[in-house]
């Protein structure tokens, strides 16, 4: 819900153009004036920064911005919402469930999954975030260790897509697919593909993403 404070559309102005332009430096100062304006950490992602995430993501599928581009703005992104991880994370919540998620190999693109994470958190999840460019033995060898309840796999390049196949096959194995749910997500990934690969859902953004583990962990 928005605070009354959020009525002026002219709000969240300073933090999208912030990720637009790839910002790292200022959009922390103007996320921070916004909290402690007592705008809402939720609105001031849900409304300030997502929606400019995907319009450069949609941007990037059509050709009008590239890798570069995009990084620059994921990098302003993530130091966003490293200031406001700590409003969506309740330590009273009781812990519902482990989720372990990172990049596949050879993909270093790290902003889907980062809000999945924090947006998990945030509900009460217990999530390892073991980053970007994970290789599958490490993946299996943090699933024996961790031993999370799903696994969440992200990638943004159609080139690093088919990696996602590759961890699924080491999971296999490794004998602990069958103790583990995975669900992929990532800007070529679709439901379909997951389908074929043999992972067991598809996140198309971060509440898709949650949606998603909470019917897994009922299941």
């Amino acid at each position: 819900m928005i605070t009354e404070n959020t009525s002026d559309s002219n709000t969240f102005i300073n933090v999208q153009d912030d990720i637009r332009k790839g910002n790292n430096v200022d959009i922390a100062e103007h996320v921070n004036s916004l909290l402690k304006s007592n705008v809402l950490a939720e609105d001031i992602l849900q409304i300030g920064m997502i929606p400019v995430m995907g319009e450069i993501g949609e941007k990037f599928k059509t050709n009008e911005v590239f890798i570069p581009e995009v990084l620059l703005s994921a990098r302003a992104m993530n130091m966003g919402m490293e200031i406001l991880e700590p409003y969506f994370v309740n330590k009273d919540k009781e812990n519902k469930g482990k989720v372990l998620i990172c990049t596949v190999k050879g993909d270093h693109h790290d902003i889907g999954k980062n809000l999945v994470a924090i947006m998990l958190r945030g509900v009460g999840y217990d999530v390892k975030d073991i980053g970007i460019n994970v290789s599958k033995e490490d993946i299996v060898k943090t699933i024996n260790t961790y031993k999370p309840d799903v696994l969440g796999l992200s990638a943004l390049l159609t080139t690093t897509m088919p990696e996602m196949k590759n961890v699924i096959n080491a999971l296999i194995e490794a004998n602990v697919r069958e103790r583990i749910k995975v669900m992929v997500g990532g800007a070529p990934v679709n439901e379909k593909y997951a389908i074929d690969i043999g992972a067991d859902g598809y996140g198309a953004d971060g509440g898709d993403a949650v949606s998603l583990v909470e019917k897994f962990m009922k299941e």
